[in-house]
C-alpha cells in the first residue's frame, strides 16, 4: 500500500486515466481488460504518476460504454474478474500507485436486478419507488410527463409496457435512480465499502451533480429546449445542482475518513467555478474535476482569468485545485488546440477529411505544439493533475472513424448530427507494429490510424523530443519542484501573448501564447515543449525554469 508523509496525497497528485476497454487487451477478443491493464502498470510507474483511475469495468450491457451497470460488485466477464480486479490493486499499490476506480450512482443499466424488478412489480411497489417513474400526460397517458431532452439527444423518459415512464438523463438503457428513497443510500453504502475493503483508494464520481432531484408535481419546465445538458442557465434546475446532494456526499465523506490509509474522492461536475468548488467543503468530497480548464481557448488572458477563479474558488474550501485537458468524453486536447478559433468540434468530426466547413480545417501540427505546451502548462499549475490515457504520447483525435465502427450512443440518440466520443477512446498504440499496435493479439474495438505506428510507446521511448519523454521529465521535475503550492503571476511582457507565473516551491512555467516569440524570464531552464528560437520562446511553446534563489 502506498504510504506519503502529507496524508492528504490527492492535494498533489499526478492520476491517470485508463479507460479499460482501450488500454491493454489480454486475450485477443479485442476489448482491453483488467489483466492487459495488470501487466502494463509498469509504465505508469516509469511515466512517474502517483495513482490510476480506472473506467467502469462491472457488468455491463455496453449501451454506454460501460457506464450502464448491472452489478456494481462485480466484473465483466469479458474484462476479467473479481481476482483480476484484486491482483490489478495489489501490483498498483507494489509499484506505488494508487487505484480509483468509477462510481455510476445516477443510474443503472436496465439489466440491473433493481431495474427488472421495478417492471416486474409494477406501479406504487417499493422496487420501482428506487426510479424515477410517473404517468404520463394526454389521453391513457400517452404523453410523457414532461418535455425533457436527455443528455444524449433524445426524449428523457421511456414508457414502460404498463403504461408508466420512466426518467433517464442519458440513454433509454441508464434508468434514473431515485435518491431520496432509503434504500438507494444504503446500497451505495454497501458498494463504497465492498471496494474499499477490497482496496482501492478512491472513487471518480460520474454525475456527480446529478444525484437529488426535484421531482415534486407537477414536475417543471426548462424552457423552450428542455435539454437537460442546459445546466448553467437554471439556478434552480430540477435534476442538477441540488443542494440535497451535498447531504450525501457528507454521508460518504464520512465513511471515507474511517479508512487507513486516506481514501478520496472526486465528483465530475459540469459546472462552473463558484458552484463547481461546493463539492469540496472540507466535511464533502476532496476533488472535483475543473472543466472550466478543459474548455478555456488557446488565449493569455483565458487562461490566466480561469486559473485564478479556480484557485480563488477552491481556496475559500481549503481543497487543491484540479487540472485536465482530456478525457474519455471529450476531443483530445491537442486536436482540440488545432482547430480554427469558434470551430464547432462535433462539425469537425462530422466533416469529410476533417475539415470545418467555412474554416480552414484542423492544423495538427499546430495542435502538436500546443498540445505539449498545454500539458507543461497543466502540470506546473498548484494541485493535482489528471492525465487521460495517451496523453503522454500526444496522441490525436480520431476524427475520421466510419460510421459502422462507432459505438457511442449519442451517434445515433443524436440522429447522426453528433459523432460522439469514440474519437478519443481509440485504442492506445504500444508497439509500431502487429494487428493492433500492441494493444492485443488481434485487432482492437476501434479501428487505430496507421499514423499511430510512430506514435506508440516503444517507438517514443528514448526518442528525443518524444512527447513521452516530455512528460516522463516533466513528472520527475514536478515531484521537486511543483505540486501543491501557491502561484504567483509574473510581469513579463504582454499577459495576452506571454503566461509566466511562479510556483511557491520555485518552478516558473512560461507559455507563449501569442505570433511572435518571447523573452524567458529568469531562472535555470529545465524543460521546454519544442527548441527555443535564438533564446526566445516561440509562439506556442511552453519552457519551465528554476527561479533564481530556489
Amino acid at each position: 500500500m502506498p504510504t506519503s508523509t502529507d496524508h492528504r496525497w490527492w492535494r498533489d497528485a499526478v492520476i491517470y486515466q485508463v479507460y479499460v476497454r482501450s488500454f491493454a487487451d489480454s486475450d485477443g477478443d479485442g476489448l482491453g481488460d483488467l489483466p492487459g491493464a495488470a501487466a502494463r502498470l509498469d509504465h505508469l510507474a516509469a511515466l512517474g504518476v502517483d495513482a490510476v483511475w480506472l473506467t467502469p469495468f462491472y457488468p455491463s450491457p455496453l449501451a454506454d460504454g460501460g457506464y450502464d451497470i448491472a452489478d456494481h460488485c462485480d466484473v465483466d466477464p469479458r474484462l476479467g474478474t473479481l481476482a483480476d480486479a484484486e491482483t490489478l490493486i495489489v501490483r498498483a499499490h507494489e509499484r506505488g500507485l494508487r487505484v480509483l476506480i468509477d462510481l455510476v450512482p445516477n443510474h443503472t443499466s436496465d439489466r440491473h436486478p433493481w431495474f427488472r424488478a421495478a417492471l416486474a412489480d409494477g406501479p406504487d411497489s417499493p422496487a420501482r419507488a428506487r426510479y424515477v417513474f410517473r404517468d404520463g400526460k394526454g389521453p391513457d397517458g400517452a404523453l410523457p410527463p414532461t418535455a425533457w431532452r436527455a443528455k444524449f439527444g433524445s426524449p428523457a423518459w421511456h414508457r414502460v409496457p404498463d403504461g408508466q415512464w420512466y426518467l433517464h438523463m442519458f440513454a433509454p438503457e441508464q434508468p434514473d435512480l431515485n435518491w431520496a428513497e432509503p434504500s438507494v443510500r444504503t446500497e451505495f453504502s454497501r458498494i463504497l465499502r465492498f471496494w474499499l475493503d477490497l482496496g482501492v483508494d478512491g472513487f471518480r464520481i460520474d454525475v456527480a451533480n446529478g444525484l437529488a432531484k426535484d421531482l415534486a408535481d407537477p414536475l417543471r419546465d426548462l424552457g423552450p429546449s428542455n435539454d437537460l445538458r442546459i445546466i448553467n442557465q437554471h439556478p434552480d434546475h430540477p435534476l442538477e445542482d441540488r443542494e440535497e446532494v451535498h447531504e450525501i456526499y457528507r454521508d460518504w465523506r464520512r465513511l471515507l475518513d474511517t479508512y487507513r490509509p486516506p481514501r478520496a474522492a472526486v465528483a465530475e461536475a459540469w459546472l462552473p467555478h463558484p458552484r463547481r468548488a461546493r463539492y469540496t467543503r472540507p466535511d464533502e468530497l476532496h476533488q472535483a474535476f475543473n472543466f472550466d480548464f478543459l474548455t478555456t481557448p488557446w488565449s493569455g488572458t483565458a487562461f490566466r482569468s480561469v486559473i485564478d477563479a479556480s484557485l480563488a474558488a477552491d481556496g475559500e474550501h481549503g481543497s487543491a485545485t484540479t487540472w485536465v485537458l482530456s478525457n474519455h468524453d471529450v476531443v483530445r486536447h491537442r486536436s482540440r488546440y488545432a482547430l480554427p478559433p469558434g470551430a464547432d468540434s462535433d462539425a469537425w468530426l462530422l466533416a469529410p477529411g476533417g475539415d470545418v466547413e467555412g474554416a480552414d480545417g484542423a492544423d495538427d501540427t499546430l495542435g502538436r505544439r500546443r498540445g505539449r505546451a498545454g500539458t507543461l502548462l497543466m502540470l506546473a499549475l498548484p494541485g493535482s493533475a489528471y492525465l487521460y490515457q495517451g496523453d503522454e504520447l500526444g496522441l490525436p483525435e480520431v476524427a475520421d472513424l466510419p460510421a459502422d465502427a462507432l459505438r457511442d450512443p449519442t451517434w445515433e440518440r443524436s440522429g447522426h448530427t453528433r459523432k460522439g466520443r469514440d474519437g478519443c477512446r481509440v485504442p492506445l498504440p504500444w508497439t509500431p507494429t502487429g494487428p493492433s499496435y500492441g494493444f492485443g493479439p488481434g485487432p482492437a474495438w476501434l479501428p487505430q490510424p496507421p499514423t499511430w505506428a510512430d506514435l506508440s510507446v516503444a517507438a517514443q521511448t528514448g526518442a528525443p523530443g518524444s512527447t513521452l519523454e516530455l512528460v516522463r521529465t516533466a513528472l520527475r521535475l514536478r515531484r521537486t519542484h511543483g505540486g501543491d503550492g501557491t502561484l504567483r503571476w509574473l510581469d513579463q511582457g504582454d499577459p495576452a501573448q506571454l503566461l509566466a507565473f511562479r510556483h511557491s516551491r520555485g518552478l516558473v512555467c512560461a507559455v507563449n501564447l501569442g505570433s511572435r516569440p518571447q523573452p524567458l524570464p529568469p531562472g535555470e531552464l529545465l524543460l521546454t515543449s519544442d527548441p527555443l528560437t535564438g533564446g526566445l520562446l516561440p509562439p506556442d511553446t511552453a519552457a519551465w525554469l528554476r527561479y533564481p534563489d530556489s
